[in-house]
């Protein structure tokens, strides 16, 4: 990948950006066997189930989710679509995961830096994307904000999407927001006596934002290891911005459009919920005993 440099939040160096773009735009398809395995205990653990497959146009997508906690809802959908659509999706990833420990993993498999070079260079190329406008803010949501949108007045994705001609495909995913219950929630943990002390050291940043601060997670048997929640994917009614190629819509067309988006995914997860509800004793015993 070359030489990775960034300063704190600061611009990427430009070098390094565009060996990404290349590297990006060489892969169509993951390396190694890492994805074939995850996808086989995906598979085994989460059970996926996908609805609604038809409405997969055949052309490229921009994909659009609702987050879950830590983001693993990107984590099961990616394997997942690869392995049962031979899509590969390229996830649009925030910035802080890049390092020089993780970037060429992370390439390896897909995900990408969410930067707007990046993001047109794929759209050129016709690649399928994956983009969860809630980004980090939303993977850090409380429990009680669980299949919630926290977009805020991000237009992005509908701005890149509309300047391509791309096709948004709303994507909604039931299941990973239950992996892990919440034992101290984000802004509760900066109250705590561990979190002056962690200021003390310089650990933690003194101006840091509560809602950006991730809870303390319990898992399978109170662990940091996901319960086996069953998902649940559906997709939505393709949203075409052809016309829109080459230029920006108005400000209102972009609301009106991200409106669209986000209406879709909330309509779609209340289905899957309800859905869900009805399953409720059906499927194996251990995973009813081990998702309570």
């Amino acid at each position: 990948m070359g030489k990775h440099s960034k300063q704190n939040n600061g611009p990427f160096d430009q070098a390094w950006l565009r060996q990404h773009i290349r590297s990006a735009l060489a892969l169509t398809e993951p390396q190694g066997d890492f994805h074939a395995r995850a996808y086989k205990y995906i598979d085994w653990v989460f059970d996926p189930q996908l609805f609604d497959l038809q409405n997969l146009p055949d052309k490229p997508c921009l994909f659009v989710g609702n987050h879950s906690l830590f983001a693993l809802d990107g984590m099961v959908l990616g394997p997942t679509m690869y392995a049962q659509t031979g899509r590969f999706l390229r996830g649009l990833g925030d910035r802080f995961l890049w390092n020089k420990v993780t970037e060429d993993f992370i390439l390896s498999q897909g995900g990408v830096l969410g930067h707007p070079d990046v993001c047109s260079a794929l759209m050129r190329d016709g690649r399928d994307l994956l983009v969860y406008p809630g980004g980090a803010h939303e993977a850090t949501k409380t429990q009680a904000q669980r299949y919630t949108l926290q977009w805020k007045e991000r237009y992005g994705f509908v701005k890149m999407a509309a300047l391509h001609g791309y096709t948004i495909m709303p994507v909604a995913m039931v299941g990973p927001d239950e992996f892990f219950d919440h034992r101290i929630e984000g802004e509760d943990l900066l109250k705590t006596p561990l979190a002056n002390i962690a200021r003390t050291l310089g650990l933690l940043d003194k101006d840091i934002r509560p809602d950006m601060v991730p809870p303390i997670p319990a898992g399978l048997f109170g662990s940091f290891w996901p319960k086996p929640q069953q998902c649940f994917i559906q997709f939505g009614t393709p949203i075409d911005l052809s016309k829109f190629e080459g230029r920006e819509p108005s400000q209102r067309q972009l609301k009106t459009i991200r409106g669209k988006v986000a209406s879709q995914l909330e309509s779609m997860i209340d289905e899957l919920l309800d859905y869900r509800s009805e399953q409720r004793g059906i499927g194996p015993m251990l995973r009813r005993i081990f998702t309570r």
